[in-house]
């Protein structure tokens, strides 16, 4: 059964979650700056790649607007550590909804049941915990990195 997925005004579900070097990310404990989660299906694909790439080439910019983005797929923290250092990413947290099996994107009714993973989506949370963008993306697109940043750009 698909859960409902999360739309803009609903509070955000807190979730912790392991990043590619074993480092914990908690939503609740970014109070005060806005979360981009960027839900991707698999690490290892081509426009899996590009989308955390582009999360990777753009800190600097979502520094500036207060907001942290992360990566979150299904893979183990082993993957995602191989998949980073293959990429470049050095800087952007790629969280593991490992185990349970995308629980954090169920919680957030983005999980692919039966594909065994989660949709390709931006949600965007900020620092009252709230969701105030939600995008799903068709699963074999990258996501417009300059749409999320002119939305933060607005919201600033």
């Amino acid at each position: 059964m698909q859960s409902v997925i999360v739309q803009p005004g609903d509070p955000a579900r807190n979730f912790s979650l392991k990043d590619q070097n074993d480092k914990t990310f908690d939503l609740y404990e970014q109070a005060k700056k806005r979360s981009l989660l960027s839900f991707h299906p698999l690490a290892w694909t081509e426009f899996c790649a590009a989308q955390m790439k582009s999360l990777e080439d753009n800190l600097d910019e979502f520094t500036r607007l207060n907001c942290i983005p992360v990566g979150i797929s299904v893979d183990s923290r082993p993957c995602k550590q191989a998949w980073a250092k293959s990429l470049g990413i050095t800087r952007t947290p790629l969280l593991c909804d490992f185990w349970p099996h995308g629980a954090v994107a169920e919680r957030y009714g983005l999980f692919r049941e039966e594909n065994g993973f989660s949709e390709r989506a931006n949600v965007i949370v900020d620092e009252q915990q709230k969701v105030i963008f939600v995008k799903v993306y068709p699963v074999h697109s990258v996501p417009d990195i300059q749409e999320i940043l002119r939305f933060l750009q607005g919201t600033a």
